[in-house]
């Protein structure tokens, strides 16, 4: 086994690792990235809804979508791929008890620079028809809307290669070692790389990652399925639209309806199983909200479940460990990792390059905040 030298070893090729090795690379770093599956995008990234949105109710979440979205709208000019970003919009219905919050959301949201309007039921409805029992109210974002999760990972390790950094798939990480300059020695197989610094970008496996190097890192898989229709069962096309009462959510991809909706008793753990007794429920479920869904007819074979990279507030660990700086973790996004990969991998670059993240107030990411009353912190329903 010949020992070689890398600046940065990136472990994971989902659409975070991707972006972060092009930022890497980019910034003049000598990258490595080392993915345990067979090609790009092979993990969650790949089994994702794939929509993406800026409609958060809370400063930091906003940016990093909104820089994202602008990001992948963005795409073609700069790098000449286009990597399936569309503005399909985005619709969310919202309860009475929710709906000032929403109100004051929107309010953040614009300004930040995000477009958002408030529309009547009446306007909704002809988005999306749906039965308005129970809402407070509705909100759009015509900018949200989808990305292709295999094009846009695709073009970050493209973008990584051409700036000088490797790409091995196949390579699953056996051991990391730390030795007491701060650098790392990485085995993968026969690979084994010495390096500065690790970016933990592992997904769901960012845990077990990080247990190799002797560190804790809170991330665990959480399966969600992903319901298909027969192709050509709507007579037109959905945005997304998510029932914020319910967490059913749904739209249209090319021909066929998808919808979706966590199951509150899943179980952690990777599972990529379609759960068919949850679609009964789920779809009892959206009927309220959505009464001609249960005129649609499903496909199964069109359906498929994928995971969430879970953590247990559901919100993402970025930056690096205070006993361990150079090391950088880039996981847990809990469903919205693929939305915002574009931010999280150029913070993840300013990590590595200058020893903090300057552009963006990243505190509340910090995995910090695990360290006391985690058991006792609220988990916060992420659609």
């Amino acid at each position: 086994m010949e020992l070689q030298a890398a600046d940065v070893v990136v472990i994971g090729a989902g659409a975070i690792g991707a972006s972060a090795a092009h930022h890497l690379a980019a910034a003049g770093q000598r990258v490595v990235v080392l993915e345990a599956l067979d090609g790009p995008a092979a993990g969650s990234t790949g089994r994702s809804f794939a929509s993406i949105r800026g409609q958060w109710a809370d400063e930091l979440n906003i940016e990093m979508s909104w820089r994202s979205i602008r990001a992948f709208r963005e795409f073609p000019q700069r790098y000449g791929v286009d990597v399936g970003y569309r503005p399909s919009g985005y619709l969310l219905l919202v309860s009475h008890q929710l709906w000032d919050a929403q109100l004051r959301a929107v309010e953040l949201q614009r300004e930040h620079g995000l477009p958002v309007e408030v529309l009547s039921f009446e306007a909704a409805q002809a988005i999306t028809p749906f039965s308005a029992d129970g809402l407070g109210g509705t909100t759009w974002g015509p900018a949200d809307g989808v990305v292709d999760p295999h094009l846009a990972t695709s073009a970050y390790l493209d973008l990584a290669r051409n700036g000088g950094a490797t790409v091995r798939f196949r390579h699953r990480v056996d051991s990391i070692a730390a030795h007491g300059d701060g650098s790392w020695t990485v085995t993968a197989g026969t690979t084994e790389l010495r390096c500065q610094h690790v970016v933990n970008a592992a997904g769901g496996w960012a845990g077990e990652v990080a247990t190799l190097a002797g560190l804790d890192v809170p991330v665990v898989h959480s399966r969600r399925n992903v319901y298909a229709s027969a192709a050509g069962a709507l007579a037109g096309s959905l945005p997304m639209t998510v029932d914020f009462t319910s967490g059913f959510y749904l739209r249209s991809e090319g021909p066929r309806l998808l919808f979706g909706g966590a199951r509150p008793d899943e179980v952690d753990g990777y599972r990529t199983d379609v759960d068919w007794a949850w679609m009964e429920e789920l779809l009892a479920l959206g009927a309220r909200r959505f009464p001609w869904i249960v005129d649609v007819p499903l496909d199964r074979a069109g359906c498929w479940a994928g995971t969430y990279e879970n953590t247990p507030d559901h919100h993402g660990i970025l930056g690096s460990v205070p006993d361990a700086p150079t090391w950088v973790n880039a996981c847990g996004f809990s469903g919205h990792g693929m939305m915002q990969a574009p931010e999280i991998g150029r913070l993840t670059a300013e990590q590595v390059t200058t020893g903090g993240i300057a552009g963006l107030d990243v505190t509340a990411l910090r995995i910090e905040r695990f360290a006391a009353t985690a058991a006792n912190r609220p988990v916060e329903l992420v659609f």
